[in-house]
């Protein structure tokens, strides 16, 4: 009787080990066959929201080309309240655009024209200096900083290898751990070479650099109906509250001239502001292009969590995005098509949201 009860239980330890192995292996399978239904789920989301939003970006490439075009006769253009025309053009200035051609619902479209922000390659001495100072904090600018900052400036971008006051030279650069020699050229080959000069990367660190600088065409000052708010950041006379006032002011109608500026800006910060700002615009254009971000269920089933039911329709707010497919293009004329100055599958958008009077107390 011993010998048979210690076999029971022998057998009884296997079956509950054997239970539990297959238990533990099962619960492994399940996990790795809900992963690669996930996976797939994934892949199959990311290729067709590829192939849309490539298509999105031809759209709008399409969409500058036709603003090159004649406006077609009987075509009405868009007005204000006070029955004033709109320049078509202004609408680039990164708000969430509607194309003239059918786009995919879940796309939002952003095109940034350059006449808003500050050509890094045009840019006169004296204001790379003005620039400089609001950076350290205006009055407060230790002029010894700016003037050290701004003489590695004038190195960089002179034709030779003499060192200025104050200076830095292919010498100074050669030493560093990782050696370069400066550009020695006026042209900059992109925005972020700004950072190589001696003392910038400091002065630029945190700053979003593509959204407020341009090294493309000639414009040597800046539009305010299209600028960002990161370009208006660096003007002199402009502090939040007053690119907050612009940004509004804008969105109502069209700044045309001097005597809109000055119903807008006082009198004493225009004085400051009107050496940058200008009423061009130009043939190049940072296009943005990303999938409308909504809250959605499982990947696996596609059906919403309790949560989401009471918010299935919800769309993130439109500045929630901070990255996004980027080009930026030259378009000279509407039979031609864009030429494509750089790609970036993960460009940083500049600040997209709308004027923030609320915060502000603003009142137009």
């Amino acid at each position: 009787m011993p010998n048979i009860s210690k076999q029971a239980g022998s057998v009884i330890i296997i079956v509950l080990w054997t239970a539990v192995l297959l238990t533990v292996l099962v619960t492994a399978m399940a996990s790795k066959v809900r992963l690669l239904a996930q996976t797939a789920a994934h892949n199959r989301d990311a290729s067709r929201d590829w192939a849309q939003l490539m298509a999105t970006v031809n759209f709008a490439e399409m969409e500058l080309m036709l603003e090159r075009m004649p406006v077609p006769i009987g075509q009405q253009l868009e007005e204000t309240e006070e029955g004033e025309l709109l320049t078509p053009a202004y609408r680039y200035n990164g708000e969430a655009l509607e194309l003239n051609y059918a786009t995919p619902e879940n796309m939002v479209v952003r095109i940034y024209d350059h006449a808003g922000k500050i050509n890094l390659n045009r840019i006169p001495r004296r204001n790379m200096q003005l620039l400089i100072e609001k950076l350290l904090g205006s009055e407060d600018a230790d002029p010894e900083e700016v003037q050290d900052l701004l003489a590695a400036w004038t190195d960089w971008t002179d034709l030779n290898d003499l060192e200025g006051l104050n200076g830095a030279e292919k010498d100074y650069y050669l030493e560093l751990d990782q050696a370069y020699v400066p550009r020695n050229n006026p042209e900059l080959d992109t925005v972020e070479e700004i950072l190589h000069v001696r003392g910038f990367a400091e002065l630029f660190d945190g700053i979003n650099l593509d959204a407020a600088f341009t090294i493309y065409g000639n414009t040597r000052t800046v539009n305010l109906n299209v600028a960002t708010r990161e370009a208006m950041r660096f003007l002199p006379g402009l502090d939040d509250e007053l690119i907050e006032t612009i940004i509004a002011f804008r969105e109502l109608e069209d700044i045309s001239n001097r005597a809109d500026i000055a119903e807008i800006v006082p009198f004493e910060n225009l004085q400051e502001l009107t050496q940058w700002v200008g009423t061009n615009t130009s043939n190049i254009y940072s296009i943005f292009v990303y999938p409308q971000q909504r809250f959605s269920g499982s990947a696996l089933t596609g059906q919403p969590s309790n949560t989401q039911e009471l918010a299935e329709d919800a769309v993130e707010p439109e500045d929630s995005v901070r990255q996004a497919y980027m080009e930026i293009v030259e378009v000279l004329s509407g039979n031609a098509l864009p030429r494509i100055y750089k790609v970036d599958p993960y460009g940083m958008l500049p600040d997209t949201a709308k004027a923030r009077v609320e915060e502000y107390g603003i009142e137009l």
